[in-house]
């Protein structure tokens, strides 16, 4: 795993310090979570970040990611049985921060085809569902997208637009979905539509007849990642797609809340990336005589960055905690995405100017995470929605 030299201890008897772990989250983690964070931590030394620059420049995915984390058992590593991992909620948390330390398109397939795909499946599907996508799924074989979001805003769930309607034994779908991470290249679409019951979750294929969709060009942000478009034209879709065990927008919602979780760690992983890239530079330039990491102004930037992400660590790891031991709020889950979203994001951008005219260089990874985050702190609620879910705790009044 890629780190900066530990910093030399001011006592002869003291650990050194870990530049990027300042309060040694490491040691409190157990052996097999270690061993899991090492294995990812190797492919995305190994493997991602050999390519992904030229991924991110040239605006596409590098197809080549997907049976490699399936052979890790990232796709839904958290799930019991149907070939996936069974891991545990910390681990999950580990596997998102050092693919996010590559890059954060990495991480959103991941957490796509984990949380927002398979979780939804193996939580409310059928067992026929469950048998037919969680095993493939799982290998790599299929991949998955979920639509949600629609052209008209994100934030309003309850406003949804696309609408299903019984005909006989199977339901018409019609509607848009917007901002859809793994769309064009998804075998199967859990899609969230309007019904006279409620909200209700339906796998749209991708050959079903009526059923397009559209790669969005010109990003700036989440380049190596693909995103796109659902258009739902008078779709038919038989009753054993839809997802029987949810009614309402509590299915949506509570898969959202499982990818927020991924992405509290994901961020802590992009701000390493730029702490690390920021410290070796400061120790190299020579400026007025000396090292720019000797000057007063630049230690207080770095040790600032480290302030955040040790904060932003140790949210996670309680956060996970919690999770495992089956106690999680959702409104925990915004406190920390708010926090460290915002966090990451400050920090990219911190590194980015203390890197100077470089720092607009692809050639460092400060301006890449930079821009990808931007998506971060906006995909899956944004920051403001986040802080009226916990103004909503704490004074119990909803002021969306």
């Amino acid at each position: 795993m890629a780190s900066t030299a530990p910093l030399k201890s001011s006592g002869s008897n003291k650990k050194s310090l870990n530049p990027l772990d300042l309060f040694d989250i490491r040691s409190q983690l157990s052996e097999e979570e270690q061993m899991v964070q090492d294995s990812v931590a190797r492919f995305v030394d190994d493997k991602v970040l050999p390519v992904i620059r030229d991924a991110f420049e040239h605006h596409y995915f590098p197809k080549e990611f997907v049976p490699a984390v399936a052979e890790l058992g990232l796709l839904g590593s958290s799930i019991e049985g149907y070939d996936c991992a069974g891991l545990n909620s910390v681990s999950y948390g580990l596997i998102c921060q050092e693919l996010e330390r590559g890059d954060s398109g990495l991480r959103s397939f991941v957490s796509v085809q984990s949380s927002l795909v398979m979780y939804p499946i193996d939580a409310y599907g059928s067992e026929e569902q469950k048998q037919r996508w969680l095993p493939a799924m799982a290998r790599g074989e299929a991949i998955g997208c979920f639509g949600l979001t629609e052209p008209h805003g994100g934030s309003d769930p309850s406003n949804m637009k696309t609408h299903a309607k019984r005909d006989g034994d199977d339901w018409l779908l019609n509607g848009a979905k917007m901002w859809i991470t793994n769309a064009t290249v998804a075998d199967a679409a859990v899609v969230w539509a309007m019904t006279d019951e409620g909200v209700r979750g339906f796998i749209v294929e991708k050959d079903m007849p009526g059923f397009t969709a559209q790669e969005i060009e010109n990003k700036f942000s989440l380049r190596a990642s693909v995103t796109g478009a659902l258009f739902l034209d008078n779709v038919r879709v038989p009753n054993s797609s839809v997802l029987p065990g949810v009614v309402g927008l509590k299915g949506p919602l509570s898969c959202l809340t499982q990818a927020r979780y991924g992405i509290t760690w994901g961020v802590i992983g992009a701000a390493q990336a730029c702490l690390d890239e920021v410290l070796k530079y400061t120790q190299d330039r020579v400026l007025f005589d000396k090292p720019l990491s000797h000057n007063q102004l630049i230690q207080h930037r770095l040790a600032d960055m480290s302030r955040r992400i040790t904060t932003a660590q140790l949210l996670s790891l309680q956060l996970g905690r919690i999770k495992d031991r089956g106690e999680l709020n959702p409104t925990q889950v915004s406190l920390a995405k708010w926090n460290n979203c915002r966090a990451a994001l400050d920090i990219a951008r911190d590194a980015r100017d203390m890197l100077g005219g470089a720092g607009i260089s692809a050639e460092f990874c400060p301006v890449r995470h930079m821009l990808n985050l931007e998506s971060v702190i906006t995909y899956e609620g944004t920051e403001s929605v986040h802080q009226l879910v916990v103004g909503k705790e704490l004074t119990g009044v909803n002021a969306f």
